[in-house]
């Protein structure tokens, strides 16, 4: 069989996105704008670019972990599922989970991760009976001064940015960790259940985190399904400067900028249009 080439590979790529986000939206129900599917692509597109020698070497992906039959302290069952890479590397064993936070944001907090991860390895060393030797995060979001780059048109600027930019953080694998994370998990499921588990105060939602450029709220809130009944939240958009006519639509759509909330709605009038029209 011959080898396939990067300019095969990518328009592969590219052909896989068109299907996959024309199923999305049609789950969804709702479209993105031109802008924003080149901008989705071209992270995608450099993402296997950056991280192709790596991806070659996938031994094993998305492989499902589970830990079924866990107890807390109020004897309520719980079980933790996650989805991994594995990847074998001459004689080691990597454990890779891939996040769409920043890179700086993950860096500054190792711990949170660090966490989940070990959780990862314990289950799948328990389930197959084999050692790893490390295990990592992969942070598919492109840096600012890449994205300035890929913006500017500037091929030379480009491939700087890109030797750069280092998706893949090590974290180091610690097996003491395992019990403890378990047990948060536990307090963490009595919490909720019992109708105990507290939102971050009102003033702490604007404020950012150590290497993240976005505040708690857009990080967050802003994918919780469960913020529309959060005081806190409640309290944060229509609080100071944030009440308007829009009223109900504003803290909803907190996470988009005016002109994303314009090009979003512009984009979807157009579709229902076209579909009408026909």
């Amino acid at each position: 069989m011959s080898e396939i080439n990067d300019k095969d590979i990518e328009k592969k790529i590219h052909e896989l996105f068109t299907d996959n986000y024309e199923l999305l939206s049609r789950e969804a129900g709702h479209l993105f704008s031109e802008n924003e599917k080149s901008l989705a692509l071209i992270q995608v597109l450099y993402y296997w670019r950056r991280l192709k020698e790596l991806a070659q070497n996938v031994t094993e992906t998305e492989v499902p972990l589970s830990l079924p039959n866990q107890k807390t302290n109020s004897d309520r069952k719980f079980s933790i599922d996650g989805v991994v890479d594995i990847i074998k590397d001459r004689d080691d064993v990597w454990m890779y989970d891939i996040k769409t936070h920043d890179p700086e944001y993950i860096r500054e907090n190792k711990d949170l991760y660090e966490e989940q991860l070990n959780v990862y390895a314990h289950i799948w060393q328990k389930l197959r009976g084999k050692q790893l030797n490390k295990t990592a995060i992969i942070s598919t979001s492109l840096p600012k001064p890449l994205k300035a780059a890929i913006q500017s048109g500037d091929t030379k600027k480009i491939q700087e940015e890109l030797k750069k930019w280092e998706p893949l953080i090590e974290l180091p694998f610690d097996q003491k960790k395992v019990e403890k994370t378990i047990e948060n998990f536990k307090e963490v499921v009595d919490c909720i259940e019992d109708h105990h588990y507290k939102a971050p105060k009102t003033a702490e939602l604007g404020k950012k985190a150590p290497g993240s450029k976005f505040a708690f709220v857009t990080r967050v809130c802003a994918n919780c399904d469960a913020r529309f009944s959060c005081d806190p939240y409640r309290e944060h958009v229509v609080g100071a400067g944030r009440s308007d006519r829009f009223g109900y639509r504003k803290y909803i759509e907190i996470s988009l900028s005016e002109d994303e909330k314009e090009e979003w709605v512009n984009t979807n009038l157009e579709a229902d249009l076209d579909k009408n029209r026909y």
